[in-house]
């Protein structure tokens, strides 16, 4: 016990005798002056150690204990610099950033000497290519008309945006360089749910305006929403589309946090929120409770923004609720023009650990189940469909409008792209790169003209790589891509196509009494256009009587 107790407070006892033993000596060497003031300063740190009582390893082991606590700190940077590997996906892999850093500055991200991926491992995805490859096609003409029968200003939107980031989760400067961006290149960037900010609108960019459960941008003191002002700014020219945000990827069911200390006077007016405390969503909506006061809201914001595109983004989660909201839309003859289907992988925002890792739907599980509901009820052709969650690359973009999705949105590319370095400090105000802060000193490090350029460039380069893969399957423009294009390894022995992986709905066949598919069949008579809960109960037991080794989307 007593060789326990002098080990672990040798060092701090050697500080001690150290300062105390080069006292005398001070006057006689200059190098001893350096050395009483480092032990001195060590046993003043050894005895605020024994005197906190917040932390058992530095009460036990004063000094020393500290260590732990410093290589804890720096263990995400030496984890990140020294030992990830280039396929580590934490949650990008330093050969995704890389891609993206070297085409934001169109530099070549070819890659020498073959691939590094284990094409043999399960999980593996791949594109066929033809034995009759076609001339690239020119990825400036990959536009998608967004707008239904019921809009009266549809918007030709480019298939890749920026997603929904807002300012205040995001820099001044960020939203700068990324608005700046996008017009440049002729895409558009979602405000994200934190309203339009006057940095927004100083680039002169296609604006998305995300519309969540705070209305901030168009609210009431009490929180609710308010028509005038949402009329006010929605018929802004630069606004194109208005997204009602039912839940997000990061923290589905949650409601956005955004930390006062984040909140600065311009956020707190661009918002209409106070700042002496945190700004938090509500993780509902105020303005309706049910799928048909839904499509009655989404038809309202149609007429106050003069007929724009309207629709909704959302993370799946029960899919009866989804299905309920397809009756909806078939008993109000309400539809939107659009919906976003967010994954759970995606999520530039902070959130519970929980709810990051264990809630929500993936995102392609999420798209085909939201395109097959569209197709079953014979609305697929009038509604388009988005898709973002953790889409980085021309393969990501192709894999997802191989089975359903119109275009695709991307956040954390964008954020590379204007130099986020996956620090995944964003919610601490103290981003290193000045992307993700309101410190005006560290988003003063974030050239706005500089990193334009880099959006620009990620973007073009891109799609222009998506170009090259599509003509290399025989394949003219990304709305021609089919299941049956893309294949993905199930076994060390097996290979199959999308199409036979995946289950695909016929048109009108949830209308039919007669289907018979298991899963979807069971969804649609669980839902009701009345309400987000279950309709026939008797249902219930029956799905969970059932024992099937997967859903299957």
């Amino acid at each position: 016990m007593k060789f326990s107790l002098l080990s672990r407070y040798a060092f701090f006892v050697g500080c001690i005798l150290v300062a105390l033993i080069s006292i005398p000596f001070l006057s006689a060497e200059p190098w001893t002056w350096t050395l009483f003031i480092i032990a001195s300063l060590l046993t003043l740190v050894g005895i605020k150690d024994l005197s906190q009582d917040r932390h058992a390893v530095r009460r036990n082991y004063p000094v020393l204990g500290n260590i732990r606590y410093l290589v804890e700190f720096i263990r995400p940077e030496i984890r990140q610099y020294l030992l990830e590997g280039d396929d580590e996906k934490l949650p990008f892999s330093r050969a995704q950033r890389s891609m993206v850093y070297a085409r934001a500055k169109n530099e070549s991200a070819d890659k020498a000497f073959g691939t590094l991926v284990d094409v043999y491992k399960p999980g593996f995805e791949f594109i066929g290519h033809s034995m009759k490859p076609i001339a690239v096609p020119d990825p400036g003409t990959f536009r998608i008309l967004i707008g239904g029968p019921q809009c009266r200003q549809p918007y030709s939107a480019s298939i890749f945006n920026i997603s929904a980031m807002s300012f205040g989760a995001l820099s001044a400067n960020a939203i700068r360089s990324l608005n700046k961006g996008a017009k440049m290149g002729n895409f558009a960037h979602d405000t994200g749910e934190g309203s339009i900010s006057p940095y927004h609108r100083e680039g002169g960019g296609d604006l998305i305006w995300e519309l969540g459960s705070g209305y901030f941008g168009c609210r009431r003191e009490d929180g609710h929403f308010d028509p005038d002002k949402f009329r006010e700014q929605a018929n802004d020219p630069q606004v194109k589309m208005i997204e009602i945000k039912l839940s997000q990827g990061a923290k589905p069911g949650h409601g956005g946090i955004l930390p006062k200390h984040k909140i600065t006077a311009e956020i707190a007016a661009t918002r209409g929120v106070p700042m002496d405390r945190d700004c938090v969503s509500p993780s509902s909506h105020s303005a309706f409770s049910t799928p048909i006061e839904l499509m009655e809201f989404i038809a309202k914001l149609r007429e106050l923004c003069g007929g724009k595109p309207v629709g909704f983004k959302l993370c799946l989660g029960h899919p009866w609720e989804f299905m309920a909201i397809a009756k909806a839309m078939l008993e109000t003859q309400i539809l939107p023009d659009f919906i976003v289907v967010d994954g759970k992988e995606g999520g530039t925002g902070a959130a519970p650990r929980e709810f990051s890792d264990n809630i929500g739907l993936p995102l392609r599980e999420g798209l085909l189940f939201v395109h097959n509901t569209l197709v079953g009820v014979n609305l697929r052709d009038k509604i388009k469909l988005g898709a973002s969650g953790k889409i980085i690359s021309a393969f990501d973009i192709a894999s997802v409008m191989a089975i359903g999705a119109d275009w695709v949105n991307a956040a954390r590319g964008f954020m590379f792209a204007i130099g986020c370095i996956q620090s995944q400090s964003c919610h601490t105000n103290k981003c290193p790169t000045g992307v993700a802060t309101q410190d005006p000193l560290r988003q003063k490090a974030l050239v706005v003209a500089d990193k334009a350029e880099r959006v620009r460039n990620f973007h073009h380069s891109t799609l222009h790589t998506l170009a090259e893969m599509l003509a290399s399957a025989g394949i003219a423009s990304p709305e021609a891509l089919e299941p049956h294009h893309l294949v993905r390894r199930t076994s060390t022995t097996e290979i199959r196509l999308f199409s036979q992986i995946h289950v695909f709905l016929k048109p009108g066949e949830l209308l039919d009494e007669t289907f018979e598919g298991e899963f979807y069949s069971r969804m649609w008579k669980l839902a009701r256009a009345d309400s987000f809960d279950a309709y026939n109960v008797e249902v219930m037991p029956s799905v969970k009587a059932v024992r099937e080794p997967t859903f299957t989307f």
